[in-house]
């Protein structure tokens, strides 16, 4: 994502559309989330997927998030997983820590309400070393863990995007954060991002053979994957297939257009992405349900200044895809 404003389960556990018509959530299906193995699990212990959508950066989009949009994405999306992503930088949390920290708090809750999972994202990308922003990880998690620990939907995600870093610093900045969590959230689902831009290391000339030799030495850990469906096809998905195999991976990330979050929009590609990812139980969110004026956005520009978030006449080709696979179950 750029620096600029941007960028099949068995029925028993993953909600169906009929299930999410007739009230049964995400949540009340699948109930506290766990990892086991190299998969993302519900309270049975059964491996699922999670089907959803991230927000922009919150002051990016500011608009955008009332309650006709989340009641949107639960019940006319039908998806299963809200992901909050507050920048640090460029006008985010550094600003205005108790600002950010509530209004993630605020969509949390919202959430919850819905039934949907929230996961909150600490969206780190410029710089690219998580340690530059290590204090305000630890003042940020202490808060939002202590303050939602009783819920049985809340996941973790600690690093964005680090770039420009090995991947024994960004473990390093890990081992100093997911303890932050751990004490007030003792078996959250944390998940940390891999070295070049969360693409296992690709981006840098690096692969996932370094993560998969040296993995956190925590439980509940997952890894994150991002990629943009123009610009990453081969290459990528092969290297996503191989730490699959071995590592619990999430793809907190994706875009249906080119990795500037704009130009082509490359259905091809994304359904090629979309079936193995469902193929291999790997959950996402996709990047983004804004109307912010680029390709990869759901919403068509002034969508957020309206009421009306739901159905297909508000939505971008982008939008119109990644709804009707969310709603495929």
């Amino acid at each position: 994502m750029s620096s600029s404003p941007r960028q099949s389960s068995p029925s028993q556990t993953s909600p169906s559309p009929k299930a999410a018509a007739t009230g049964s959530t995400p949540v009340e299906i699948n109930g506290k989330l766990r990892v086991c193995g190299t998969h993302l699990c519900n309270q049975s212990g059964q491996p699922i997927q999670l089907r959803g959508v991230s927000t922009h950066g919150l002051q990016f989009a500011p608009d955008c998030y009332p309650d006709a949009a989340l009641d949107a994405i639960a019940h006319d999306w039908h998806a299963d997983l809200l992901r909050i992503a507050m920048y640090v930088q460029e006008g985010g949390f550094e600003t205005d820590p108790a600002g950010f920290t509530a209004k993630v708090n605020s969509l949390v809750d919202k959430a919850s309400a819905r039934g949907l999972y929230a996961l909150i994202d600490f969206h780190i990308l410029n710089p690219g070393d998580p340690a530059f922003n290590l204090e305000r990880a630890r003042t940020f998690f202490a808060s939002v863990a202590k303050r939602n620990a009783a819920k049985r939907n809340v996941l973790y995600e600690i690093a964005n995007e680090p770039n420009g870093v090995s991947w024994a610093a960004i473990k390093a900045y890990a081992q100093k954060v997911i303890p932050v969590i751990r004490q007030q959230d003792p078996d959250a689902v944390v998940i940390v991002g891999t070295r070049g831009f969360s693409s296992l290391g690709i981006a840098e000339g690096s692969g996932a053979a370094e993560t998969i030799a040296d993995p956190l030495d925590f439980a509940d850990v997952m890894y994150a994957f991002h990629f943009y469906a123009a610009s990453h096809k081969d290459n990528y998905r092969a290297e996503l297939t191989k730490a699959a195999a071995r590592l619990p991976m999430f793809v907190t990330e994706f875009g249906t257009v080119t990795f500037t979050g704009g130009g082509t929009f490359d259905a091809e590609s994304t359904n090629t992405w979309l079936d193995l990812l469902d193929r291999l139980k790997i959950s996402y969110a996709n990047w983004t349900f804004s109307d912010i004026d680029e390709s990869s956005a759901a919403l068509r520009p002034g969508t957020c200044q309206g009421a009306q978030f739901a159905d297909t006449g508000v939505l971008s080709p982008s939008g119109k895809l990644i709804r009707a696979r969310i709603r495929a179950r």
